[in-house]
């Protein structure tokens, strides 16, 4: 058994590492994406390697949309989380809402025709989110709590498969 004081150990035993691990990825995340406040949001913009032209009516604007910001939030912190809000939905595990950490994962349902979220941010704690809003704006801090929230996933480091 590890000496008393190892990272994780106590004198009956150790516990899993995985929950620190996900805390330094999700902080690193954040940090990149706050780092991006004041990008203008861009339909299809962004992605891993950071801000870019987007599409149809993003074509002309450099920055991110929603999931274009948090692909290249966590691609900093060496997490592979997908391009699209719903494959980004799939890329981690469910958290209670009341155990969000920062670099978490919040959707949203904005549209009530389509199943799915469409909209994704990362959360800064419980109350607050940064996020590419939509069309006109930046990338911006806003409160958490808003219309027709969906769920929270922390994603999985060493995913291969989004």
């Amino acid at each position: 058994m590890p000496a008393q004081g190892a990272a994780g150990c106590h004198p009956h035993g150790c516990r899993a590492q995985a929950p620190a691990v996900r805390s330094a990825a999700g902080s690193i995340a954040l940090r990149a994406a706050i780092e991006m406040i004041g990008v203008p949001y861009s339909w299809g913009g962004g992605g891993p390697g950071g801000p870019g032209f987007g599409i149809g009516k993003g074509a002309r604007t450099w920055g991110f949309d929603c999931s274009g910001l948090t692909e290249y939030a966590w691609a900093r912190a060496g997490v592979a989380i997908g391009t699209t809000t719903y494959v980004q939905w799939r890329s981690g595990i469910r958290i209670p809402r009341e155990e969000i950490q920062p670099g978490d994962l919040v959707f949203y349902d904005s549209d009530v025709d389509t199943p799915g979220p469409e909209h994704v941010a990362l959360a800064v704690d419980g109350t607050q989110i940064v996020h590419a809003p939509y069309s006109g704006e930046s990338v911006r801090l806003d409160a958490l709590e808003r219309p027709r929230f969906l769920g929270v996933v922390r994603p999985s480091p060493g995913r291969s498969d989004a």
